[in-house]
C-alpha cells in the first residue's frame, strides 16, 4: 500500500451523538489519494459502505479513473462501527462491545465534516459519492452542507430506508442473534454459527434472480451454489466482528434524510432542499434499493438525474466486479463531474 493510501485517524475528542450519549476520545479513520490544490477546492469525499473500507472503492480512484487523482483530492471516510473509526471492537469500557452507543447517519456526516474542514482544511467539496450506506451519507451531506458540496452521487442506495429493506435487515440480525455464543455481545469466541447464518440470509438478497439463474457465481470462481455460499458468503462474514455489524445495521435501519432537524419527517421537502447537482446510480435489479425508489427521489430534487446501472448484478453493481457495470458507473460519475 502506498503511503497516501494508509489509514489515518482524526481525533474528534468527546463526540456528542444524536442518541444523546457522548463518545469519549472518538476518532474517524480516513485515507487520501491525490493532492489538495492551493485553493483547497478540488476535494471528493467518499464515505464507506456497510462492512466496507477504502480498499473496496480503490477501483474507482487513481490516474485516469473516474475519480482522477491528477485532478482531485479524494478522501475516503470510514463510518463509525466499521472497525477503523470508533467502533464496538476498538472502544474501551464503558462503551465497548454491546455497550457502544447507537449511531446515526448524521453522526457520521458531522464527524466527516469536521475531518474535511478542521482536519484537512478543505474549502470546497466537488463531489460526495457513496454506495449503499454511503449513499445515505451522500444525501445527508447534500442537505446539511449546501454551501460546501457542489455535487452528490448516491449509488445503489436511498435517502430513506424502506420498510422492505428494514425487514430484510431484521432477518439478517435475527440469524446472528440466534447464536447463543453471541451472549449479548460479550462473546469469548466469535459467534460463527450466527455469522454464517447471516451470510446465507444475505446471499439471497445481494444479487438478483437473474444472477442465480445464469449461474454467474461461476464467473466469481465457484462451480456450485453451495461452494459459493460457503467459500464466499460464510467466509466473508466470519471475518467480521458481530458487535460492529450490529452497530452498522442500526445506522442502516434508522437512515432517514427526513429526520434531519427542520424537516419534520417530510422526505419530499428534505429532498427538494438539496441544491447540489446529482446523478443517482441504482442497480437495475437491486433488491435492497430498487431503481424506481431512486427515480422517485430524483423527481423531488432540484438538479437530479437517475441513471440505473444495467445488468444482473443487483446490489453488487457498484462494487467493481463486472467490467460493464464499472464502465457505465464510471461514465455517470464523469458526466456529473463535468457539469
Amino acid at each position: 500500500m502506498s503511503e497516501a493510501a494508509k489509514v489515518r485517524h482524526f481525533p474528534l475528542g468527546d463526540f456528542a451523538l444524536e442518541c444523546g450519549a457522548t463518545l469519549p476520545a472518538a476518532q474517524i479513520a480516513y485515507t487520501t489519494y491525490g493532492a489538495l490544490n492551493a485553493a483547497k477546492d478540488n476535494a471528493i469525499v467518499f464515505p464507506t459502505w456497510f462492512v466496507g473500507s477504502h480498499l473496496d472503492v480503490e477501483w474507482m480512484i487513481g490516474e485516469g479513473k473516474p475519480l482522477d487523482t491528477t485532478r482531485y483530492f479524494v478522501v475516503v471516510a470510514h463510518m463509525f462501527g466499521n472497525g477503523h473509526s470508533s467502533s464496538p471492537s476498538n472502544t474501551p469500557p464503558p462503551f465497548d462491545r454491546g455497550r457502544f452507543p447507537t449511531i446515526d447517519v448524521r453522526d457520521n456526516v458531522r464527524a466527516q465534516h469536521r475531518l474535511v474542514t478542521e482536519g484537512l482544511g478543505i474549502a470546497k467539496v466537488q463531489l460526495v459519492i457513496g454506495g449503499s450506506m454511503g449513499a445515505f451519507q451522500a444525501y445527508q451531506w447534500g442537505l446539511s452542507h449546501p454551501g460546501l458540496v457542489e455535487r452528490i452521487s448516491p449509488m445503489c442506495g436511498a435517502a430513506q430506508v424502506s420498510r422492505h429493506c428494514y425487514v430484510f435487515l431484521e432477518g439478517a440480525k435475527a440469524a446472528l442473534l440466534a447464536d447463543p455464543a453471541f451472549n449479548g455481545g460479550d462473546y469469548e469466541t466469535p459467534p460463527e454459527v450466527g455469522l454464517k447464518a447471516l451470510g446465507r440470509v444475505w446471499a439471497g438478497w445481494a444479487l438478483s434472480q437473474q444472477f442465480w439463474r445464469e449461474e454467474l457465481y461461476k464467473r466469481m470462481g465457484f462451480d456450485s451454489v453451495e461452494k459459493f455460499l460457503t467459500g464466499f458468503w460464510e467466509a466473508f462474514w466470519v471475518r467480521c466482528d458481530a458487535n460492529d455489524l450490529l452497530c452498522q445495521l442500526h445506522v442502516w435501519q434508522t437512515a432517514d434524510l427526513a429526520r434531519t432537524p427542520g424537516y419534520d419527517g417530510d422526505l419530499k421537502r428534505a429532498l427538494g432542499a438539496i441544491t447540489a447537482r446529482c446523478i443517482q446510480s441504482p442497480g437495475e435489479k437491486d433488491l435492497y434499493f430498487p431503481p424506481e425508489d431512486m427515480a422517485w427521489e430524483a423527481a423531488h430534487m432540484q438538479h437530479a438525474e437517475c441513471r440505473p446501472i444495467p445488468g444482473p448484478w443487483g446490489h453488487f453493481s457498484e462494487v467493481g466486479i463486472d467490467p460493464f457495470c464499472n464502465e457505465f458507473l464510471g461514465n455517470s460519475v464523469r458526466m456529473l463531474l463535468a457539469r
